[in-house]
């Protein structure tokens, strides 16, 4: 068993999630880059929510090592931690959603 276990060598963060600022009605963008590509059961989490593709979340893999996320048309709502989890890697950035002031 341990030799199934170490026969492949386990992918590491190469690249982690970077807080990122926006204002309300812009783009953020999340990018996670892993050793090498293959690792299983790669999910994204806002706030401990599971986040899934869609016009709003758009979710992408390039090569196989890196992922990216890009929240569209951010509320104040979704400021709050992300969460890149790939198996057993995590990687964790904060979102802030500013609001524009009218005082500005």
């Amino acid at each position: 068993l341990l030799l199934l276990c170490h026969a492949e060598e386990a992918a590491v963060v190469v690249s982690g999630l970077r807080n990122t600022d926006v204002f309300v009605g812009e783009s953020a963008t999340f990018t996670c880059k892993l050793s090498h590509p293959g690792v299983k059961n790669v999910q994204w989490w806002l706030d401990g929510t599971p986040l899934h593709n869609n016009l709003v979340t758009e979710i992408s893999e390039q090569d196989g090592r890196i992922h990216t996320l890009t929240l569209n048309d951010v509320a104040c709502h979704d400021s709050g931690t992300v969460t890149f989890r790939a198996g057993s890697l995590i990687s964790s950035a904060k979102l802030l959603v500013k609001g524009i002031s009218l005082l500005a």
